[in-house]
């Protein structure tokens, strides 16, 4: 069958859920296009970590590797992190002739706009959500959900039109009105065939970046902006961690900051550290697993990413902020939680790991491997997925009769 989604901001470095998805489902024997934004008026933010330029080049080589073809649309502009795209986008994608148009974001501007033009599009749609309490911080949110209520989850529920949550929330049903059980919970996950334990492969690693086996190594993986706590990261590791035991520490930080003010604030603290950091630019989503393979704990300071998955994956304990997601994913002893906005909460989580003996701390190891294994290995969830774009395909067409 021929997939086409839709998503605002795609980048072909990135382990997005889409980039993972879209290849897997190309292994499943269908075809997969992407639609998405052009660059040009993208958001300093979003592609800061993973830059603007040679994306043509860069959407070809993903296209050569994956068999996943990404098709850039022009937009006007951007707003409040959502495309504004140009018009004859409706058009557009209805001349890809797809069989099935997963629309990734359903209360973002463009999925709004193709759920109200649903009969006109005559095309079987399937939605994702990815929405949690915390990331809705906008102070238009109230008036927002009660527009949504009344004018775009009619016609979710009218229509039958599956929608997927990719986070265990109630958001939807909460804000949106949205019953849960009318919804497919499937979950993000990650490669556990690229990310795994290696003991090899870390002291391979570990010798090619001037880490002994001895030391401690704490890793942050990810963007170093204000939504991802770069700050509140740079200003925890200033003075030096100093475990009673005398472990040696060294800290890992992999990621681009910001080229505004902010980000070169991010960068003078993290170079004045008490701390041994070793600096790495950002990587590309393929190369990234030697860098969690040699780390003993991974840090999220605020929001944790989809890293999470592929750190977990590799046996290794994180130490999360505390929300409602976060509590469940560091349970049975997977990793720690601190106070949000504890700097001091923080640190202690970091040198707790470092106390723990090897056999605890190989609990921990063990348990996250295992949690990804039983529940987030992406190879069936892709499967799960295109389960979902099948059977709404089928029922579209059985209902035209």
């Amino acid at each position: 069958m021929r997939f086409v989604h839709i998503e605002d901001f795609v980048h072909p470095d990135a382990g997005y859920q889409l980039n993972l998805l879209g290849r897997l489902q190309v292994k499943q024997g269908h075809e997969v296009i992407i639609v998405t934004a052009e660059l040009t008026h993208v958001p300093d933010y979003l592609v800061s970590f993973f830059g603007r330029d040679h994306i043509e080049e860069k959407d070809e080589q993903y296209y050569k590797a994956t068999g996943v073809r990404i098709l850039r649309y022009p937009t006007y502009n951007w707003y409040s992190s959502r495309a504004i795209f140009k018009q004859g986008l409706k058009n557009f994608l209805k001349s890809l002739k797809p069989d099935v148009l997963f629309i990734h974001g359903e209360n973002s501007f463009t999925g709004m706009q193709l759920l109200w033009s649903y009969k006109k599009m005559k095309l079987p749609y399937v939605l994702d959500s990815h929405m949690l309490e915390m990331a809705s911080q906008n102070q238009f949110r109230g008036f927002f959900r009660k527009f949504f209520r009344k004018f775009i989850t009619p016609i979710i529920i009218k229509n039958n039109i599956p929608l997927i949550r990719v986070v265990d929330s109630d958001f939807v049903e909460k804000y949106f009105n949205i019953p849960i059980e009318r919804t497919h919970l499937l979950s993000f996950g990650t490669d556990t065939d690229l990310f795994k334990p290696d003991e090899e492969a870390k002291k391979i690693y570990r010798s090619e970046f001037g880490i002994s086996e001895d030391d401690f190594v704490v890793l942050y993986a990810g963007k170093l902006d204000n939504q991802k706590g770069g700050q509140f990261l740079a200003d925890a590791l200033k003075n030096k961690l100093q475990p009673k035991n005398a472990k040696n520490i060294k800290v890992l930080v992999v990621g681009n900051a910001s080229k505004n003010v902010y980000g070169q604030n991010v960068e003078k603290t993290l170079s004045q550290s008490e701390n041994t950091i070793l600096r790495f630019p950002t990587q590309i989503y393929s190369k990234l697993e030697k860098f969690y393979k040699i780390a003993d704990v991974a840090i999220f300071p605020k929001q944790c990413s989809m890293s999470y998955f592929e750190v977990q994956s590799c046996g290794v304990p994180v130490v999360l902020e505390e929300n409602e997601i976060n509590i469940q994913r560091a349970s049975n002893k997977k990793g720690l939680i601190f106070k949000q906005a504890d700097k001091n909460d923080f640190r202690s989580k970091i040198l707790e790991f470092t106390y723990m003996s090897a056999s605890e701390i190989g609990e921990y190891k063990k348990n996250a491997r295992a949690n990804i294994l039983e529940n987030y290995d992406y190879v069936p969830i892709a499967q799960k997925f295109t389960d979902v774009m099948i059977d709404e395909y089928k029922r579209f067409h059985k209902n035209e009769k």
